[in-house]
């Protein structure tokens, strides 16, 4: 099936389920475990075939007559374009499939099968259109090339899910960010990757992106097929985060949990590398609290001195923070970050401006003023290469103009510059790595600046444009007039008064 056919197979699919009254978070959601189950049914076959070919007993994940491909055979077709009975099949998933699912469990892929169908709901409410999506998805290979084409239609609708803010924005991190990161923190074969807060997952399919091409050996792959391991709360993000590695042939460890539920004062399992992109604005449950070396209910500041933790000595960590927790001078954010710098090498922050999350504000408008921080655990640090990213032409980042890959091109060239430096100590490198956006800061500066690490280009000058002295006389002489006008109404409801 080429692009075009399978695009217009699933914005059919959508228009089915507008026509229900869904959201398009409830699309992706709903399109999720219907293709979860297509993908499961595939593997399986795959499994049964492998199996006979080396004559062993082949024992599927879930019962046979539950697996995607079999269910036409329960209604006497070999095909569900055959059904007839609408409400027969309806009554099928919704009475009998779905409680089988929700209650497995036992290891872990049927703990994952039973996580996502008893946390999420069957949101299609009329008979035949649930039938007639099934019936699209059928003849839908998830195997050579309408996988590659599906898994980018995925990705497409998480875009556009990502710009429709509110909830949905929590799932979707701007991709040219994500990539921007993975190639800063540059994961290799043999490093695990774990995203504590993993929305879509979006982190983990990026750097399995980046990480393929550098496989050159059965070894290799071996490895790249254990590097991956997520966390995520929400049962509709952690749905998503599944079908989505799944499409990109991730194969993704992934926990549906409460990140902070963990005490990170005794860390368990370390990772190479963290990437993620941590909730902003949350509260940390007073419970949850007590896990935390130093105290706080802001999830942003939690999640930092959680990744500080959950990283191996020498490992490398790209955390989104919102510029806050760069720059408050409460106690606590003091704390925290003079321990980020004493006990690791904070290599690079990125300053994006604002606009760039607008697609998490729930609220709508320009979103967080956030950063990009970088750091290699287990060294002090000594000095910082800042980067100020500046809208190209002028215009501010919204949902209708996003962050693209190119506006980032000139803060890779410097970054690679500053990492030349590092390795070498060549001067010339550094001098490479400064520009009118990018400048070095020294440590001696930051603790004199009470471990104040929030970007401050020095490079940028401070203008200030003042309006021409007519356009100010004519302000004042307008706000007169209006302060008269107000003073005659008081004036006139006072001498109505007996």
């Amino acid at each position: 099936m080429d692009r075009q056919a399978l695009a217009n197979r699933i914005e059919h699919i959508y228009e089915i389920m507008r026509a229900e009254g869904l959201s398009l978070l409830d699309y992706v959601e709903q399109l999720s475990w219907m293709l979860f189950l297509k993908v499961l049914s595939d593997r399986e076959e795959e499994r049964k075939l492998e199996a006979e070919l080396r004559g062993e007993k082949y024992r599927p994940v879930i019962k046979e007559e539950y697996l995607f491909h079999n269910w036409p055979k329960r209604f006497g077709v070999d095909n569900l374009k055959k059904v007839k009975d609408a409400q027969k099949f309806y009554n099928f998933v919704a009475n009998e499939l779905w409680p089988y699912l929700s209650s497995l469990g036992g290891s872990d892929e049927l703990n994952k099968i039973g996580e996502i169908f008893s946390s999420i709901s069957l949101k299609i409410r009329d008979p035949h259109n649930l039938l007639e999506i099934f019936q699209n998805i059928e003849d839908i290979s998830i195997d050579g090339e309408d996988s590659h084409i599906m898994s980018q239609l995925y990705e497409e609708t998480l875009m556009l899910m990502g710009r429709e803010g509110g909830a949905a924005g929590e799932y979707y991190t701007p991709r040219p960010i994500v990539r921007f990161m993975v190639k800063v923190v540059d994961p290799k074969i043999g490093e695990t990757v774990f995203d504590p807060f993993c929305g879509s997952g979006g982190f983990l399919v990026e750097a399995y992106r980046h990480m393929y091409p550098q496989a050159k050996t059965a070894e290799d792959l071996r490895k790249l097929d254990e590097a991956f391991y997520g966390q995520e709360l929400k049962p509709p993000a952690y749905l998503i985060a599944n079908m989505n590695t799944l499409l990109h042939g991730v194969n993704a460890k992934l926990v549906k949990t409460d990140t902070f539920s963990e005490d990170i004062r005794n860390p368990g399992k370390l990772y190479d590398v963290i990437l993620t992109n941590p909730p902003f604005g949350g509260k940390v449950t007073k419970a949850n609290q007590e896990n935390l070396p130093i105290k706080t209910s802001k999830t942003e500041l939690a999640a930092l001195q959680y990744v500080m933790r959950k990283v191996k000595p020498g490992g490398r960590v790209g955390i989104v923070l919102p510029d806050g927790v760069l720059s408050n001078v409460t106690k606590s954010y003091v704390k925290v970050r003079k321990e980020l710098v004493e006990k690791n090498n904070v290599f690079a922050i990125v300053s994006l401006p604002q606009g760039v999350f607008a697609n998490i504000s729930p609220k709508g408008g320009t979103g967080p003023k956030a950063s990009l921080l970088f750091f290699e655990r287990g060294k002090p640090t000594k000095e910082i290469w800042y980067y100020e990213l500046v809208p190209p032409n002028g215009k501010n980042y919204t949902r209708a103009n996003p962050v693209k890959d190119e506006d980032l091109s000139d803060a890779l060239e410097k970054f690679e510059a500053w990492k030349k430096y590092l390795e070498t100590g060549d001067e010339e490198w550094k001098k490479k790595a400064i520009s009118e956006n990018s400048w070095v800061v020294s440590i001696e500066d930051i603790k004199e600046n009470d471990y104040d690490l929030s970007a401050k280009n020095p490079n940028r000058k401070l203008t200030v444009e003042y309006p021409a002295p007519e356009e100010i006389i004519a302000s004042l002489e307008e706000k007169e007039r209006k302060i008269a006008e107000l003073l005659g109404e008081i004036k006139s409801i006072l001498g109505e008064k007996p």
